[in-house]
């Protein structure tokens, strides 16, 4: 085991807030999760906490509708936001979650990474990309987090990530860090949660 893997001893849900004002205070790192609807968030989230019902799965695409703190290891927080794109919602409860959710990702002090996943399965979403360059334009920090690696042969998800690196170099000088992950036989999660710790280490670093 790397000696920056990190292990996951506790995963306690805090609460839901429907507004940043309700947000618990910000004394611990944060590293938000984000993606469109139906890209495996959830089960994601629950594979790198290894809790199986520490963030709810659905078969309906759309039902993260508050911003979710969760504390790890009474250190720091994983937040599950609202997913983008398709959900049986109206246009108004959909422009709803998106101000909260970019309301959260400019305004949270202690919010240090923001890992955006992105269905492997696909070509790449125009969704997608333009919610990465709106990162970029904020000078956000994210990690792209490619999910569901466990659908796909080697070759064809070679093949994918070429697409979406092409694609992103025609408006990118140079790529963001991408990891590939899959829920189900746990692929990527070392990479993340080691990410986390070395995060974790320069954020508690006195300044």
């Amino acid at each position: 085991m790397p000696a920056d893997e990190m292990t996951i001893n506790s995963a306690i849900f805090i609460k839901s807030s429907e507004s940043v004002k309700q947000l618990p205070k910000s004394n611990y790192p944060e590293y938000a999760f984000i993606g469109r609807s139906n890209v495996g968030k959830s089960s994601l989230i629950n594979s790198l906490c290894q809790r199986k019902n520490l963030a709810k799965t659905s078969s309906t695409p759309g039902k993260t509708r508050l911003i979710n703190h969760f504390l790890i290891n009474n250190a720091w927080y994983l937040v599950d936001l609202p997913g983008y794109g398709f959900a049986r919602v109206s246009r108004s409860m959909r422009n709803k979650f998106s101000g909260l959710v970019h309301e959260y990702l400019l305004s949270r002090e202690s919010l240090v990474n923001t890992y955006v996943l992105i269905d492997s399965r696909l070509p790449p979403q125009n969704i997608d990309l333009e919610f990465m360059e709106w990162m970029a334009l904020n000078q956000l920090p994210f990690t792209m987090i490619f999910t569901k690696a466990d659908k796909l042969s080697k070759n064809q998800l070679n093949t994918n990530l070429i697409q979406y690196h092409s694609a992103m170099l025609q408006f990118w000088e140079e790529l963001p860090s991408h990891i590939v992950t899959s829920s189900l036989d746990g692929r990527g999660r070392n990479e993340i949660l080691s990410q986390i710790e070395s995060c974790n280490r320069l954020y508690n670093t006195p300044k």
